[in-house]
């Protein structure tokens, strides 16, 4: 159980005083209205000497420490729903380099469990077998980040860097933060929640005229959101062509991986008796999901679906295979009978025959791609722009891109972190209770949905796209805090005292 610290941690002073106070009710009620006049005192200077809304940020903002104070689970509340549906928000106000929400979120939760970490001998550091492979990783990167930059990353590379390690490391958060079955579903419920509320956000900006949907797409400008240029996404760029739904995810390609990996989790627990929501709601949110990845588009995050779903038949649910007949057949007769879909059947044809644009882009970097690995194969080029005039970086496939910016090394450290993963968590599957080993089969799915899907997608090593990082390795993280659960079950609710 995760320790309290409040009290133990503070020195007798502080003990006396607190205690001071919660024997005087009315020295405890002055102490609240002084705190309140503080606050309001200080919004309203905010206020009056700038912009209206900077009062309620600097409340929120409080509120959100307080909060992130009390629970680390708060913390890692804030960060998957930012994930999931403010991926690109920051701060409202101009600096040099503009902190993103993500950004301070995952700041906030990886120096709050530190500090206990340093601050109560009893909270124990969680490393895992996959802790060392992570860090080698971090390593490459970071050797493969000076080296291409001869010394000096400029300050937009530098911060998109940060960002990504970040993101890495939410995997440390998660496992050190994650040590309850309470914690755990709740989670859970977040990221299942999250992802149904992006997809639903996508569907209905879909719905909307375009003019309606760039009016409230560019209102987020406010927070860091692009404004001009190609806001509203379409099928080879044509706006007199098929919209592409993005929902608050700026990318349509990134937006259906992120749903990919969230709808492989939901699909896992839909038989599962043990699940975070009923199966009907659990049936109506992978619905959801799955119809907006459709509507985005983009085929390597449908691609990542539907081999999760038959890793879960798999491995888990023989049922699994009725819901992919059923879905072949409903896609079937909604393309023969109604004339549905035929868009994006075209493309998926034209796509696997390398007729289309995007596909006929994808080849010439991945030609591209394996002339930079062939005269970079160790250690790759960094992260900045091609060290050699016509070797362009950039490659859509996780696999490629990381051969060419950390190198092979680099690489193969992935793929040996991924193979532990796999190996470690299916070797344990069969001595867990039914909720952890649904938990666990949830994480790999969606996993397995992200590793799909990268053969045609780099969005989670893509340094632009932190959140999508964040995403990939704290569901790694959840996977291996799965195993460190006690096997008793916990009650739902926790304990008051903890």
């Amino acid at each position: 159980m995760e320790l309290n610290t409040s009290y133990t941690s503070a020195s007798p002073r502080e003990r006396g005083l607190r205690s001071a106070i919660g024997r005087r009710p009315r020295l405890q009620a002055a102490v609240l209205a002084l705190g309140a006049v503080l606050l309001g005192a200080v919004a309203g200077v905010s206020v009056s000497i700038g912009p209206f809304w900077a009062g309620w940020v600097l409340l929120l903002a409080l509120a959100a420490g307080y909060a992130l104070l009390r629970s680390t689970l708060f913390g890692l509340i804030g960060v998957l729903l930012v994930v999931t549906l403010l991926p690109f928000g920051a701060l409202p106000f101009k600096f040099a380099l503009t902190p993103t929400l993500l950004e301070l979120a995952l700041l906030a939760l990886l120096g709050v469990w530190l500090l206990r970490l340093l601050a109560t001998p009893e909270y124990e550091l969680r490393f895992s077998l996959l802790g060392g492979p992570v860090l080698l990783f971090l390593g490459f990167t970071v050797f493969s980040l000076v080296i291409g930059a001869n010394g000096i990353p400029d300050n937009l590379t530098l911060h998109n860097y940060v960002k990504f390690v970040l993101g890495v490391l939410l995997f440390f958060s998660v496992l050190n933060t994650v040590r309850t079955r309470f914690e755990l579903r709740w989670m859970l419920r977040i990221l299942l929640l999250g992802g149904t509320c992006a997809a639903l956000i996508g569907i209905g900006l879909y719905l909307l005229n375009d003019q309606t949907a760039l009016k409230l797409l560019t209102s987020l400008g406010r927070i860091g959101y692009p404004t001009t240029g190609r806001v509203l996404r379409y099928v080879e760029d044509d706006p007199n062509g098929v919209e592409r739904a993005i929902g608050t995810s700026v990318d349509p390609n990134s937006f259906g991986g992120m749903l990919s990996l969230i709808c492989g989790m939901a699909l896992a627990f839909i038989w599962a008796r043990e699940a975070p929501f009923p199966r009907a709601a659990l049936v109506l949110m992978t619905g959801a999901m799955a119809v907006c990845i459709l509507l985005t588009q983009s085929r390597g995050a449908l691609g990542g679906l539907v081999v999760a779903a038959v890793y879960i038949a798999i491995v888990s649910d023989r049922r699994m295979w009725y819901v992919l007949g059923a879905g072949a057949v409903a896609g079937l007769l909604a393309y023969v009978v109604l004339g549905v879909g035929g868009s994006f059947v075209a493309r998926a044809v034209a796509g696997a025959q390398f007729q289309d644009q995007a596909n006929q882009m994808r080849l010439a970097e991945y030609q591209n791609a394996l002339e930079i690995i062939r005269r970079y194969p160790i250690f790759g080029v960094g992260f900045g722009d091609g060290p050699e005039l016509g070797l362009i970086t950039g490659v859509s496939s996780i696999y490629l891109a990381m051969a060419e910016r950390i190198g092979l090394l680099g690489l193969g450290t992935f793929v040996v972190t991924m193979a532990l993963f796999f190996s470690r968590s299916l070797g344990a599957l069969r001595s867990l209770d039914e909720e952890r080993a649904a938990w666990l089969v949830a994480a790999q799915a969606a996993l397995i949905a992200a590793l799909a899907g990268g053969l045609l997608d780099h969005y989670y090593f893509n340094i632009e796209f932190s959140h999508m990082v964040a995403l990939f390795w704290g569901v790694a993280g959840l996977g291996i805090a799965v195993l460190y659960l006690e096997a008793n079950p916990e009650p739902l609710t926790p304990d008051p005292n903890q």
